[in-house]
């Protein structure tokens, strides 16, 4: 008979390969953007396996495919590679994952644990034990083959014969080749025989079959007299073999010897040039197909997210209780599930965690996705359900329309939760859940900034004490002490020093004028403007007498405490997009003037890097879950008068990357549009680079109604008639407050939806007259909400309206430019967004203008602190005033954060305690440890 067809495996892997660059072609095509990834991992640095892994990564690049290399050294651990796998498992940009055998490593290393470590569906090897038996039980379309087995099925494809009803024999049982090619010949329908080295006739076996495949690992073990007239023969053996010949002094041959094995086969491969490069063909095939089966599940970008059922009743119960009826998923699931990776993400127990800021710089090439901010007309002091909009909204958005969308809100205070407000978690169907974790201490962000601003306060005394008590050398031998005989400047002492021009490095060459400037800071007691704080109402610390201990010796002041999150900290923290902007904005913190009328930082007092030190973790945003399972960003509680009244920029940031270029961030913006939204715009947008997409305004019958003339709304007394029984007049006139805020919002170009948060005493005609006016005041839709009682179902037609609305041009635009001089900034605010005809500074308000702009603040962003209950001053002044000249009583400095704040009449930054707290109904279970009375 004639000689055998060689089977090349060069010539059939450049074809595979040619298919498989097509193939990533219409992937691209169909899904932009979109690239096959795959990993892989080593240990070591074996020259063999560096050779591996270099043919593997250039036939990736040549297909198409993004490969990663991950090598970790020889001394890395069954725990360090067991980590690392668990990142790649959880990457959505990697496909394929392979872990390059042997493991190269010093240390003891369980190979199978490590292989079995690999996600099932990453395993492009198919060497995990799940693997292996969906292929033994011939699941053949749910599992990755081998790539060698895989290959040598691709060359028996190509000789066009049957494998169905053959007889096949395979010669070895190793687990990579040998049991796999078993099993894949027979899910083909071939009768197969497996044989090994205990096999006592193994000629005999050999002898009937019609496919024969040999991976023995010993040269030429197979005869060519062996084999059956016409078989096709496939040889995975690599062998050396002396050979005087060559001049290595050895050739590679196979385990069956070709020669004779060529004149009896129909078909043969040859060694080498025949199964080799299938292999790693088969690693690209493997690769594509598991890209391709992602995405089919996934579209890429489009989360795979398991959302909540709510189960509704009526009347709706309280929070709490609704709260604690809904089981949360497990945090871990929730940031897989929006594309975190393990190692992006730290958990505090099941339901909340903090995300790494390493996320956003995986992701800084991703494109960012819609970005709206939910505000409100002026409000009662009831409130109009900014919050649960925000979180009906994203629940409407994600559980509803299936869109990727998150929601990033402010931490609530502890303070009001004991007072008289309560919590910020949303209400009804729409809370950001445990809502008792998010009311409470969450991760102690609160508690850091707590600890850093009081931190400062004792600095800022304690310097004044001790340059009271002591001379300039005593000062500044403790300031600069000698260590085993050695003096040396301190990092921030350094810094202090080139600020006062003096550039020397050595603690003992500076003069006594030098050293007189070094340690006295000569703070000006009368100029001090921070505050120590407390996360608790607390009426009786808003003035104290400090300092009144005999070790004080006499030198005593009067202080006060303020609310955690009215700290400058805070406002810090929700303007920073990065630890190292953190650390700058800290260092700049003004707490005082000198005598000399210069001011006075943290940085001279150098403390600094002891607050960066408090505040690390704080930096990372908190994630959470709504009702309905949609993720939340929980992160930074600024206050929305002295501060901007908005959640972090670095939530946003992350966010946006999160959800992807046709997906959603909603976040809220404190009090009014005038306030919060005005505050959004010319302040934490400026400093975040970000632009908004949609301006989404929550307006309520009631408050309009108290727009329009109607009696005053108490907290904690019932509502007057007015608000409970139909009257359109009323309403139409106080739809004034509603126009004027629209106007605002479209004065930064951005589109405005109203939503109408329905309460049960609205009428329809109530409820349309407002939509209606809405329209005609240039809104670009209004929709009735229902969300409080029905959750994301009750606010779909708002989140549709919040797609169409993104999907038209948005001319964003600040209001001012800082360069304006102050007062010129201030001016345009109070004209242009509260309607006031003009300014008045009283005198103390004019000297900070001045100090301010010679200390070179003048640029700052303008942050106005004012009520909430009006759009001007007066909180009894309601719809839309116009004309009146606003008062400005004094301007402040928060030159970490980045603004001055203008006082508008006086702002209390210590709530007190009602008669009746919250506290009287907040009850511990001892027996199930639930939280009760928790609103």
């Amino acid at each position: 008979m004639a000689p055998a067809e060689i089977l090349s495996g060069k010539i059939v892997s450049a074809q595979v390969r040619e298919r498989l660059k097509q193939q990533v072609v219409e992937m691209k095509e169909k899904f932009p953007g979109f690239r096959p990834g795959l990993a892989i991992l080593q240990v070591g640095n074996r020259d063999d396996s560096n050779l591996y892994i270099n043919m593997k990564l250039k036939a990736a690049a040549e297909i198409g495919i993004s490969a990663n290399h991950i090598k970790l050294p020889n001394t890395a651990t069954e725990a360090d590679v067991l980590k690392c796998i668990a990142s790649l498992n959880g990457d959505p940009a990697v496909h394929g994952f392979i872990v390059q055998l042997p493991l190269d490593s010093d240390k003891p290393i369980n190979t199978e644990k490590i292989t079995n470590a690999v996600a099932p569906e990453k395993d492009v090897d198919g060497l995990s034990s799940i693997n292996a038996g969906k292929l033994s039980r011939g699941d053949l379309g749910d599992c990755f083959i081998p790539c060698t087995p895989k290959g040598c099925m691709e060359l028996i494809r190509q000789t066009g014969i049957q494998v169905a009803g053959k007889r096949a024999v395979v010669v070895g049982r190793s687990k990579i080749v040998g049991a796999p090619m078993h099993d894949l010949l027979l899910w083909n329908h071939a009768t197969v025989t497996t044989c090994h080295s205990k096999t006592s006739t193994l000629a005999e076996e050999v002898g009937k079959a019609d496919i024969l495949v040999v991976a023995a690992g010993k040269a030429e073990m197979v005869k060519g007299e062996w084999i059956k007239p016409g078989a096709i023969v496939i040889d995975c053996g690599i062998n050396h073999v002396p050979d005087s010949t060559k001049a290595s002094g050895k050739r590679v041959v196979g385990d069956v010897a070709y020669n004779t094995a060529k004149e009896r086969a129909s078909y043969i491969t040859p060694v080498p040039g025949g199964v080799g490069p299938m292999t790693v063909a088969m690693l690209m095939q493997s690769t594509v197909e598991s890209a391709q089966r992602f995405l089919e599940k996934f579209q890429p970008g489009k989360w795979n997210i398991q959302y909540t059922q709510l189960t509704l009743k009526m009347p709706v119960p309280s929070d709490i209780e609704i709260s604690q009826s809904c089981m949360p998923k497990p945090i871990d699931q929730v940031a897989k599930e929006v594309g975190l990776l393990p190692d992006e993400v730290e958990l505090y127990g099941q339901t909340k965690a903090k995300v790494h800021l390493s996320a956003l710089k995986r992701l800084k090439n991703q494109p960012d996705g819609k970005y709206v901010v939910v505000t409100g007309i002026t409000p009662t002091p009831l409130g109009e359900g900014k919050s649960t909009t925000t979180v009906g909204l994203v629940q409407a958005l994600g559980a509803h329309l299936h869109q990727n969308v998150f929601a990033c809100v402010r931490q609530p205070s502890q303070g009001p939760t004991f007072g008289i407000k309560g919590g910020a978690a949303g209400g009804g169907y729409c809370q950001v859940i445990p809502m008792e974790e998010f009311n409470l201490h969450l991760t102690g962000d609160i508690h850091a900034i707590t600890a850093a601003n009081n931190l400062v306060a004792a600095a800022v005394d304690a310097r004044i004490f001790h340059e009271l008590t002591q001379t300039d050398q005593a000062l500044y031998n403790r300031l600069v002490p000698s260590v085993n005989g050695v003096r040396k400047f301190s990092d921030i002492q350094i810094r202090r020093l080139q600020k006062l021009g003096i550039n020397k490095t050595d603690p003992t060459a500076l003069t006594k004028e030098e050293i007189n400037l070094f340690v006295r800071l000569d703070i000006d007691p009368g100029t001090i403007t921070w505050q120590r704080v407390l996360d608790t109402n607390d009426r009786f610390l808003r003035k104290i007498t400090i300092g009144q201990s005999p070790t004080e010796k006499g030198f005593s002041r009067t202080a006060q405490f303020d609310i955690t999150v009215s700290s400058e900290i805070m406002a810090v923290l929700a303007l920073s997009d990065g630890l190292d902007d953190m650390k700058k904005r800290l260092g700049r913190m003004v707490v005082a003037s000198s005598k000399r009328g210069e001011p006075i930082t943290t940085d001279d007092l150098g403390v600094t890097g002891a607050l960066a030190v408090l505040m690390r973790d704080t930096v990372k945003p908190n994630l959470m879950q709504t009702l309905e399972g949609t993720p939340v960003f929980v992160h930074a509680g600024p206050f929305a008068n002295i501060a901007h009244g908005n959640s972090s920029v670095l939530a946003d940031k992350i966010a946006l990357k999160l959800v992807g270029k046709e997906g959603f961030v909603v976040t809220e913006a404190g009090f009014g549009a005038d306030i919060g939204m005005e505050k959004f715009f010319n302040i934490k947008c400026r400093y975040s680079g970000l632009r908004p997409h949609v301006v989404v305004l929550v307006a309520t019958v009631r408050a309009l109604k108290m727009h329009g003339g109607g009696p005053a709304v108490t907290a904690g007394v019932p509502l007057p008639k007015e608000y409970t029984e139909e009257n359109l007049q009323l309403l139409a006139k106080g739809c004034s407050n509603l126009n004027k805020q629209i106007q605002n919002a479209r004065m930064f170009g951005v589109p405005v939806v109203v939503a109408v948060n329905a309460f049960k005493t609205d009428t329809k005609a109530e409820l349309a007259l407002v939509v209606q006016l809405a329209k005609e005041a240039g809104a670009f839709d209004a929709v009735e909400c229902t969300h409080w009682a029905e959750g994301g179902k009750g606010a779909v037609a708002l989140a549709k309206a919040v797609q169409r609305a993104s999907q038209t041009p948005s001319n964003f635009r600040f209001l001012y430019n800082v360069e304006l001089p102050v007062i010129d900034k201030i001016r345009l605010i109070a004209q242009q967004i509260y309607g006031a005809s003009d300014i008045e500074l009283l005198p103390e308000a004019q000297e900070k203008v001045t100090l301010y702009t010679k200390q070179g603040f003048g640029n700052l962003p303008i942050c106005m602190a004012k009520t909430h209950l009006s759009l001007s001053h007066d909180p009894e002044l309601k719809g839309a005033p116009t004309g009146f000249i606003l008062p400005i009583r004094d301007i402040r400095a928060s030159v970490g954060a980045g603004f001055l704040y203008p006082l508008v009449g006086t702002m209390s930054t210590m709530p007190g305690l009602p008669t009746r707290p919250c506290f009287y109904d907040i009850d511990l279970d001892p027996v199930s440890g639930e939280v009760n009375g928790l609103f």
